[in-house]
């Protein structure tokens, strides 16, 4: 099942307005108060560094924050809502606000790293400055969240990775995650919403809970429990044999289903361990193409130290949906020019580079990265010395409007693939260490 496009399902019409802080709509209303609030700015997003010790970064959710942005409308419950503390030229101001500006930016599936100037913002201060927390929220977690999840799918190799964090992640995050690491290259996820809203291929069977059910006066019955699940399902499905004894239910397991079964389950114990085991005891009984499972507590370390274990799938949940100990991207969104004069804070381990620009990626004609280089919107693409350039961002909104024909999810999920493989190779190294991929600025 592919991932649905955008024209195949529609995200609520709920407004997007008050997902936001407080202080973009006390700014604006003394920026309209003292007429700055018309001035042409251009605002950027992007990332000082990546999260310690990482050595790329993925962009995701560039899609949500269009459809954010389409969102971002002031009715009357949002206008009761400000009216708290705003003018009424400021809420007659906001009643009629849509986004009229132009947004350009890395695709989703892009790689990114530090000073990547992942989204560019364009509009009348007043429009743009009140997007700032709206695009952060989305770009930051959906960043996050796909970069640690390709960090796992370097580590699992050709091996099927299943996302089932829902549990361990706010209800509409959950779902959000699921989106971005099935860009990242995961297979499938427990999560139905994400399988309803973005046609991701679902998985699940049952828990330990199904199990422990058939449970009886005379004890435990995993025969039963084992025997319900596979006259529903059929033998293709996988039985989680680790309630009890692993070795006692392999063994129930294949005598139930059969040599034939789809597949076993392990969620606890020394996974190594237990894989080597249970691969032994399949094969004695037969079942030499029923997969093995693991799950329980998985990143990207514990999936590459499975790397030499008879394993076929891994399910990864709270390291995923955490981001695997960087929940945040770390990007910021920075005011960087006004009616066309550059501007930049230089505040101490926070300064920034003013003015509008954009990027090209220069590569050997092999295909390895070689460097990223920043320059302004508008000018000449820097000399490349012999390797091959592409520029990195492309138009996402004009006047207001979404650019037609943006690629979808397949497509970011493509993109991300091949982008993976033109890293350096010391980029795909879970060690710690810089960025795999300078980024020069020409100014």
């Amino acid at each position: 099942m592919g991932a649905v496009t955008n024209s195949q399902w529609s995200a609520p019409a709920t407004s997007t307005a008050l997902l936001t802080d407080q202080y973009e709509l006390t700014m604006l209303a003394a920026a309209l108060a003292d007429g700055s609030g018309h001035r042409r700015c251009s605002f950027e997003v992007f990332a000082r560094k990546l999260p310690n010790g990482r050595r790329y970064g993925v962009v995701a959710g560039v899609d949500r924050v269009l459809d954010a942005i389409s969102r971002f409308r002031f009715g009357e419950p949002e206008l009761a809502i400000v009216s708290r503390f705003l003018d009424d030229a400021t809420l007659a101001w906001l009643r009629d606000y849509r986004f009229g500006g132009d947004v350009d930016g890395y695709r989703e599936g892009e790689l990114y790293f530090p000073g990547s100037p992942i989204l560019s913002v364009r509009g009348s201060f007043a429009e743009c400055v009140l997007l700032e927390t709206l695009v952060l929220s989305i770009l930051n977690h959906d960043s996050a969240i796909a970069s640690a999840a390709a960090r796992m799918v370097g580590a699992a190799g050709d091996r099927t990775l299943i996302e089932m964090g829902s549990r361990r992640a706010h209800e509409e995050a959950a779902v959000a995650c699921s989106r971005a690491a099935y860009i990242a290259g995961f297979d499938a996820t427990s999560n139905l919403e994400a399988v309803r809203r973005y046609g991701i291929p679902g998985a699940g069977t049952s828990a330990h809970a199904y199990t422990l059910l058939h449970t009886t006066a005379t004890g435990p019955d995993e025969a039963a429990a084992f025997r319900g699940q596979v006259a529903r399902l059929g033998v293709g499905t996988t039985l989680l044999v680790d309630t009890y004894d692993i070795t006692e239910g392999v063994r129930t397991a294949i005598e139930v289903a059969g040599p034939e079964l789809g597949g076993v389950r392990i969620d606890s114990g020394d996974l190594g361990v237990w894989a080597r085991q249970v691969r032994a005891q399949l094969d004695s009984l037969g079942a030499v193409n029923t997969k093995i499972v693991v799950s329980g507590d998985l990143d990207e370390y514990a999936i590459a130290a499975l790397r030499a274990e008879p394993v076929d799938s891994y399910g990864v949940g709270t390291s995923l949906v955490t981001g695997s100990g960087a929940p945040t991207a770390g990007m910021v969104y920075k005011l960087v020019e006004v009616d066309g004069l550059p501007v930049a804070k230089r505040s101490s381990h926070k300064a920034s580079r003013g003015g509008t620009k954009t990027a090209v990626r220069f590569a050997r004609p092999t295909g390895t990265i070689v460097e990223e280089v920043v320059h302004p919107i508008g000018s000449s693409v820097p000399d490349g010395d012999g390797l091959v350039g592409r520029p990195l961002m492309v138009p996402l909104v004009r006047g207001g409007e979404r650019t037609p024909g943006l690629p979808g999810l397949e497509e970011a999920r493509d993109l991300l693939a091949a982008n993976r493989v033109s890293l350096p190779w010391e980029g795909l190294k879970l060690s710690h260490g810089e960025a795999a991929v300078p980024t020069r600025f020409v100014d």
